[in-house]
């Protein structure tokens, strides 16, 4: 399974490069394999992207705005969901994927089946 995280590699906004730089590299530091997709460079990214965000994460007006996550074909979230999986210490559930022997996360799954 490939972590998709879709870019703008030439936004204007400083929001978005900050939020783009901040999920890459969270997902470089923890070792987690990902491929960047640009939006701005490649149109077929860019129509894939907003064809596969489910309804019920569109924004009410406009178009889903870089950064959105997938796992392969399978939708994960945008910044906003990032970042509250990852206050969360549930980066790996957030992303579909099984947390490693030693993460927090893996450890607070534990606690949790102790209980």
């Amino acid at each position: 399974m490939v972590i998709k995280v879709y870019i703008a590699s030439s936004s204007g906004s400083t929001s978005i490069k900050k939020q783009q730089q901040d999920v890459m590299g969270f997902l470089a530091a923890n070792k987690i394999e990902f491929e960047e997709c640009d939006i701005a460079a490649n149109e077929a990214n860019r129509k894939w992207m907003r064809e596969n965000i489910p309804e019920e994460s569109r924004p009410p007006t406009g178009n889903p705005l870089p950064p959105q996550i997938f796992n392969e074909s399978n939708y994960c979230g945008n910044y906003e969901a990032f970042f509250d999986a990852r206050e969360d210490n549930a980066v790996y559930a957030f992303l579909g994927l099984t947390a490693p022997p030693g993460s927090k996360e893996a450890e607070a799954l534990a606690k949790k089946v102790q209980q």
